[in-house]
């Protein structure tokens, strides 16, 4: 099992002091939420609440996922990057190609993108992004990614995208994993077929383990039974080793979590955040070394 830091709804300026400590103490990864903006209303509910309130109040940090990753990679050695999620049809795929491919040259391909399709029409209207057609629209994004980063000439005439021959250098000298996060019916499908990962909400162990068991259906029915598949698990209901042994047995990879609320609350003190990430790799990610 590996352990990943959520860095969601955390300052800026904690996260620069926080990542040399969680590469030095045997964290695997640090993960990043993504919004471009925060409309102060809502037309869209929020899907993840019952009452469709946001999880976070306003003027929280929500930094350039890619710009953050390139900065903080500069300042590691070890520590891997990811996303919980990034929303990928919100955008344009060659400006998205660009920016993971130089974050991955940066960090000597540290780098896992981690997508979603989004929740937020507002969002999308303020993008100038069509939120109607965004499930179709990440899937041609998906192959266009895998094509940019290739480094080669390549073209793509797909139903929302289309052009001729070109190359995007430099392009990254490794695979870059893709993630696919959600946990509707289309966004597990879309892992099964297309991903190289799932990542789950936050949900019960008893959700996380049926809807792993859902995938591997699908991934047999697409015949990737046989390919690496990772899954970034947040667990509402897990907290010490027997939990997170349980969802490993069960195929989880990853566990993304947030140390300091098990030590200090909710806090936003930098020092308790330090203190929480290294204590929680005594206490937890040491068991499973």
């Amino acid at each position: 099992m590996k352990f990943v830091l959520s860095t969601s709804f955390s300052s800026v300026t904690h996260l620069t002091q926080l990542a040399p400590v969680a590469d030095t103490h045997g964290w695997h990864a640090m993960s990043f939420s993504d919004h471009v903006v925060n409309p102060k209303t809502i037309d869209t509910p929020y899907p993840y609440t019952d009452d469709g309130s946001r999880r976070w109040p306003p003027f929280t940090d929500w930094p350039d996922p890619w710009v953050m990753i390139g900065a903080l990679a500069a300042i590691t050695t070890k520590l891997r990057f990811t996303n919980n999620i990034f929303v990928l049809p919100m955008r344009n795929p060659f400006l998205v190609a660009k920016a993971i491919s130089t974050a991955a040259i940066i960090s000597d391909n540290r780098v896992t993108a981690a997508i979603g399709v989004g929740w937020s029409g507002d969002e999308f209207a303020l993008m100038d992004a069509d939120f109607k057609t965004r499930g179709k629209r990440t899937d041609e994004m998906l192959e266009i990614l895998r094509l940019l980063w290739s480094g080669e000439y390549v073209e793509y005439h797909g139903q929302y995208y289309q052009f001729d021959a070109l190359e995007m250098n430099p392009a990254p000298t490794e695979y870059v994993p893709i993630w696919i996060g959600g946990i509707s019916a289309p966004a597990m499908r879309r892992a099964a077929r297309l991903g190289d990962g799932w990542v789950t909400d936050l949900q019960t162990s008893d959700d996380i383990i049926e809807s792993i068991d859902r995938i591997k259906v699908w991934r047999a029915e697409y015949g990737r039974e046989h390919l690496p598949f990772e899954i970034m698990a947040t667990p509402s209901d897990a907290w010490d080793y027997d939990g997170y042994k349980r969802l490993e047995d069960a195929g989880v990879t990853h566990i993304l979590t947030m140390p300091w609320p098990f030590y200090h609350g909710d806090t936003d003190e930098v020092d308790k955040k330090i203190d929480s990430v290294k204590r929680y790799a005594d206490d937890i990610i040491s068991q499973f070394s």
